[in-house]
């Protein structure tokens, strides 16, 4: 008989008949039987009904027979996913915090992102004319500016370095590995196209001059434009700001340029904070480049997901937009829409109506 002293029981008991005793215990690894919405958005960034949606999305292709013991449910591989993709944490922890081994981890990672690419179709650019009318007509309620049709930047996300033979390619203007991703938005930061395949070296308005929705564009330029910075070209279909504006209307056009424009940074911004894994802050994604396009891809369409269901946004840091300053000006080539702009300088901002 062994004497205890401020342990919750009587100095006389035995220890072990304490351990003896029936207890019961939650099972912690179950998030979404243990979390309440607000703490599920925390960490995972969907509350339960959006987790069920995304798992009925995807369950049909994460179902694996396998030969030893039970395998991870749905459920499990998109909690495991979500919460890389909020919080970037490394496969060791989601292992322990989820109760599965870090190989499974990793396979579980890998699955869902590639059935969420699949299965998720919110990236859109709309391409019949009352959608596009409606998207001309939100951006000028919203911030005054005629005819636009999306909001274009280019954006960094760090990855490992890759084989000696890519290296150089992926090294970006701010001296470390990254991929370079070209994204268009909506009013509302939604984004309507994106493209998640170019190194980090690559120039903005080379991604954009190889793009699917460059050659559109320019084979439909009288449906509007984007307003890009000064890392594009002007063309008829895509202005860009003034670099020296030398009157009271060429001030109001880059104000009313730089105040939409802007949508497409905070966008990012957006999409950064609320799937930190590729935010910069993580670090760097721990994967192969291929892999590192799909996660993008997949947190883009999880970012519209999101808007779409009008899910919280999370806080955003004023370090979370990129920085625009270094930006690199795109090539004197390819310059032939400074008569565009000048019409609507002339027509549009010269007057006092523009906001």
């Amino acid at each position: 008989m062994a004497t205890y002293i401020g342990l919750g029981f009587d100095c006389e008991d035995n220890l072990n008949e304490v351990y003896r005793k029936p207890r019961i215990f939650r099972d912690r690894s179950r998030k979404l039987d243990t979390l309440d919405d607000d703490e599920l958005i925390s960490r995972y960034r969907m509350p339960r009904h959006a987790i069920f949606k995304l798992v009925s999305l995807v369950e049909a292709d994460l179902v694996r027979e396998t030969q030893r013991s039970v395998p991870l449910s749905p459920e499990i591989q998109v909690m495991v996913t979500l919460r890389f993709l909020a919080k970037g944490s490394f496969q060791s922890e989601l292992a322990d915090m989820h109760g599965i081994v870090q190989s499974s981890v990793s396979i579980a990672i890998r699955n869902t992102i590639e059935q969420l690419c699949k299965v998720l179709d919110l990236i859109k650019f709309p391409k019949d004319r009352s959608s596009l009318r409606q998207l001309k007509e939100k951006f000028h309620r919203k911030f005054g500016f005629p005819n636009v049709l999306g909001c274009i930047d280019g954006t960094i996300v760090a990855i490992k370095r890759p084989p000696a033979n890519e290296e150089v390619a992926y090294v970006c203007r701010k001296g470390y590995h990254a991929i370079n991703i070209q994204a268009i938005c909506d009013p509302d930061m939604r984004f309507l196209n994106i493209v998640c395949k170019w190194p980090g070296s690559t120039h903005d308005s080379f991604i954009f001059a190889n793009s699917r929705i460059g050659s559109h564009l320019e084979a439909h330029k009288d449906d509007g434009w984007l307003l890009g910075d000064s890392g594009y070209p002007c063309r008829p279909w895509l202005l860009t700001p003034l670099a020296q504006p030398q009157t009271r209307a060429e001030e109001r056009y880059n104000s009313s340029h730089c105040r939409t424009r802007n949508t497409i940074e905070r966008a990012f911004g957006l999409l950064k904070s609320r799937f930190r894994c590729i935010h910069k802050s993580a670090g760097c994604l721990w994967h192969g480049v291929k892999q590192c396009h799909k996660i993008v891809y997949a947190a883009a369409q999880l970012h519209n997901f999101a808007i779409d269901l009008r899910l919280p946004t999370p806080p955003v840091d004023e370090d979370d937009t990129d920085d625009a300053d270094d930006t690199i000006p795109a090539p004197c080539h390819a310059q032939d829409g400074y008569r565009v702009r000048r019409q609507l300088i002339e027509n549009v901002f010269a007057k006092n109506t523009c906001r």
